[in-house]
């Protein structure tokens, strides 16, 4: 067994998420952060522009740049110099949705603001995820599901659209406790299995699981330590996490090019693995994490998310 991942360093700074940093292993992407926060936005317009139509990692950059504080001052520059480009007006776009979504900004306003981006460039899911972004936490229902329907027309495969669509579907009707029959189970097994063989919507029922727990133990209709609970344990999710986990071992390799967000479902299924008591599955799982740890589900739900991953990445090593 190769020897386990060095611990986890502190964050570039402490606002950044205690060790978290939501550009994942895109090193050019934390470049290029990097270079906006003093102000040099062209390395952000080489980037954005050398993403081509890559959705997925589009979406992944854009939205991990519009989360600094001061991605609007510099984009705001980028945009008077070069009144016409799409990039610098979507990064204002996910820098608003940002401020809004902390209270800082009215969301009517950004709400137009998307969906003019979205008008500009119709086959560009990118600002519409932006508005889901949005929607996911503050708009009604309806709403969220037209604007997924909008985005899965544009790109059938969104791997962050399915994950804000899962976690609002979670949700729906707390009270209904541990129902097998919950549309967000319904809603993660007809993605996994309308999509490709190779794409990573293939974990989405984990992770809608998680969601799910989120949920219901918020709620305290399940114990607060995801481990102690029954949600791990039943025939179903044994089910969904070995299809999710057997995926991961045909399809996902260490030397391929990995999907931008492939560290977000890792955390998911290490948690899955780690609730599940699959020590040794874990283990790899934890591996391959390596410093790229996420908040979610770590945090579920209302856990410290770094404290959580440590000690689950402890056990699973065989150090606790």
């Amino acid at each position: 067994m190769s020897p386990p991942p060095p611990p986890l360093g502190r964050s570039r700074k402490k606002a950044a998420g205690h060790g978290f940093d939501a550009a994942l292993d895109d090193a050019e992407l934390v470049a290029a952060r990097t270079a906006l926060t003093q102000g040099r936005w062209s390395e952000v317009r080489a980037l954005l522009a050398a993403t081509g139509d890559d959705w997925d990692r589009r979406g992944h950059r854009f939205d991990v740049l519009g989360q600094e504080p001061t991605t609007a001052a510099w984009a705001r520059d980028w945009r008077l110099a070069e009144p016409e480009s799409h990039d610098a007006e979507l990064l204002l776009v996910f820098a608003a949705v940002h401020k809004a979504l902390r209270g800082k900004a009215r969301s009517d306003k950004v709400r137009a603001q998307c969906r003019e981006a979205a008008a500009r460039v119709p086959v560009d899911p990118t600002p519409l995820l932006a508005l889901l972004l949005l929607e996911r936490s503050l708009g009604r229902e309806e709403d969220v599901v037209r604007l997924f329907d909008e985005i899965r027309h544009r790109h059938p495969e969104h791997h962050h659209a399915h994950h804000l669509m899962v976690a609002r579907l979670a949700e729906r009707r707390p009270g209904a406790g541990q129902d097998p029959l919950h549309e967000v189970y319904d809603f993660a097994s007809w993605a996994a299995e309308q999509a490709s063989d190779e794409s990573p919507l293939a974990v989405l029922p984990v992770v809608a699981h998680a969601e799910r727990y989120r949920v219901l133990a918020t709620a305290g209709l399940e114990s607060a330590d995801p481990a102690a609970g029954g949600h791990w344990s039943g025939r179903r999710a044994r089910g969904v996490m070995k299809t999710a986990f057997d995926w991961w071992l045909e399809w996902v390799t260490p030397d391929g090019p990995g999907h931008p967000r492939c560290h977000i479902d890792l955390n998911f299924l290490a948690h899955a693995k780690s609730c599940e008591g699959r020590a040794a599955e874990a283990a790899a799982l934890f591996h391959r994490i390596g410093r790229h740890a996420t908040p979610a589900p770590w945090s579920y739900p209302d856990r410290d998310p770094l404290a959580a991953f440590h000690a689950a990445r402890a056990t699973a090593l065989g150090s606790a």
